[in-house]
């Protein structure tokens, strides 16, 4: 089953590196409500707003490639409806880290909702130096 989310992640990298937009329509949910946030903008609800974002995207010509990496399933809910993926992006040389939610709809894993962000390049020490180096800054 986790191979099957990270399938559809990665087809959702697909679709955004091939600035395919009916690739990109088809990898979102249709019958769950979706939200979407993309770097720096505002949180976009409902699957018309949040599919005119991407035709934006998709149709800028300065649009960089993304490279993502580093999937994983974060977690799978108990009945195996809904799983989160997170990764990493890198776009135009800025690291980003992006949470991925995915539902099946009709057998499918659908994303339902996207989420990136920057983060740093630097990497910290063990589960507990991150800690408080969170709570430091």
């Amino acid at each position: 089953m986790q191979d099957d989310v990270l399938a559809a992640n990665e087809a959702f990298y697909r679709a955004f590196n091939q600035k395919d937009g009916a690739a990109m329509d088809a990898i979102w949910a249709r019958s769950a409500p979706v939200a979407c946030i993309h770097p720096g903008w505002n949180v976009l609800l409902g699957r018309e707003p949040v599919m005119e974002s991407w035709l934006g995207i998709l149709n800028n010509p300065a649009q960089p490639r993304i490279v993502a990496g580093g999937a994983a399933v974060l977690a799978l809910s108990p009945d195996g409806n809904t799983a989160v993926v997170v990764c990493r992006e890198l776009v135009a040389g800025t690291p980003l880290a992006a949470t991925n939610v995915f539902v099946r709809e009709e057998d499918t894993w659908k994303l339902c909702h996207h989420q990136s962000g920057p983060v740093s390049l630097e990497q910290v020490g063990g589960p507990l130096e991150r800690a408080r180096a969170c709570l430091a800054s």
